[in-house]
């Protein structure tokens, strides 16, 4: 599966469909999602709109490059997941890309439109990526260590607190630079989330959200940006999606989990993550640090957010039952191409879930035929 794309972002060039924008005219394909053509047969003609995290861009990028030949276009700007959740609210797209599930106060901000439906697309992993000359993957840390780093207490890559955790690696005795999220970012509420479980200091002094007052380092935009500026920066380290990491050749710590194992980020390893997570009826669950022994510890789910109905929210017949057959592709076929670029397919009571919750989704109270 290429991701020549991914490439492309760690040089800052990424460019992921078009601007978002449009009227709220149901009379008219020229809506909040893009223009369509009407369809004769079960499929749909029609271009869609979203736009959101960066750590879920791959996924839509690769399965709209799949659906460009079944009538579908996906448009789709990796703007963060804040930003995802502001334009779904605004009805400027027709669907928004999130890791963290939206919090009540932005729900009630959206129920001006209709009701958001949470809809669990992949699992991946959130690497803490490095640029150490002579050191392969696989440097051991543990939670602590981490935020000491992030806290700027932890100021060189010999420090004792790294090296007694790896016993024969040549550490050097070179700077730490630290490079975080400058932008609203599911991947950095999740890598915060991390932190705050593992560090009393980090949770009082910083805490976790899409974004926080850092103590230090050196901030880029979007997991494109974080990867190009760790790739450019020899001793830097920073937290990336896997799939950024991997396509830039990067090495990646292993983390130590609840049960005080070393773990490798691996397909296997996040969907250990997931193994009896807690899912609500509503779907806003978050994956945590795993008591599971297997589990890498600093995972992530990803959502695609709609309304339930989004043909009240501005879209058309048409746009409503293309996101219906873009999320059915995405639960479909597309969970072995989201394999395939390094994120972990869905687990079978969270996918069932899913695929309930896309049921749900009607077009002017009626269902999507």
């Amino acid at each position: 599966m290429s991701r020549k794309w991914l490439a492309a972002a760690a040089a800052g060039t990424l460019a992921l469909g078009v601007s978002a924008c449009g009227s709220s005219d149901n009379s008219s394909e020229a809506t909040a999602s893009g223009g369509s053509a009407p369809a004769a047969s079960s499929s749909v003609t029609a271009t869609l709109n979203g736009s959101g995290s960066t750590f879920a861009a791959p996924i839509y990028q690769q399965l709209g490059s799949e659906l460009k030949g079944k009538g579908l276009t996906i448009n789709y700007q990796p703007v963060g997941s804040a930003q995802g959740i502001s334009d779904l609210t605004n009805k400027s797209t027709l669907f928004a890309g999130s890791d963290p599930p939206m919090k009540d106060e932005e729900i009630a901000s959206a129920k001006k439109n209709g009701q958001p439906v949470h809809i669990p697309t992949a699992f991946g992993a959130i690497t803490v990526s490095y640029n150490l000359d002579g050191v392969k993957s696989g440097l051991k840390l543990d939670g602590p260590t981490i935020a000491n780093i992030f806290l700027g207490k932890i100021k060189k890559w010999n420090d004792p607190a790294i090296a007694q955790m790896n016993p024969g690696v040549n550490l050097p005795s070179s700077t730490i630079t630290v490079v975080h999220r400058s932008d609203e970012s599911g991947t950095t509420k999740g890598f915060t989330g991390f932190l705050v479980g593992a560090s009393k200091e980090w949770e009082s002094k910083v805490g976790s959200d899409k974004t926080v007052k850092w103590p230090t380092g050196t901030g880029a935009k979007g997991n494109d940006g974080v990867a190009a500026a760790i790739k450019q920066t020899p001793g830097a380290i920073g937290y990336v999606e896997q799939a950024y990491a991997l396509q830039n050749n990067f090495t990646f710590a292993d983390v130590k989990n609840k049960a005080g194992k070393f773990v490798t980020p691996t397909l296997q390893s996040v969907t250990a993550a997931g193994d009896g997570v807690s899912i609500p009826s509503d779907l806003r669950f978050t994956l945590g640090d795993s008591s599971n022994a297997s589990a890498y510890p600093i995972s992530s789910q990803t959502f695609i957010v709609a309304y339930k109905d989004p043909c009240k929210a501005g879209a058309s017949k048409n746009q409503a039952k293309g996101l219906v057959n873009f999320l059915d592709y995405v639960l479909g076929p597309g969970q072995s191409t989201i394999k395939k670029l390094s994120y972990a397919p869905l687990p079978t009571a969270v996918d069932s879930k899913a695929k309930a919750a896309v049921k749900t989704i009607v077009c002017n109270g009626s269902p999507i035929s």
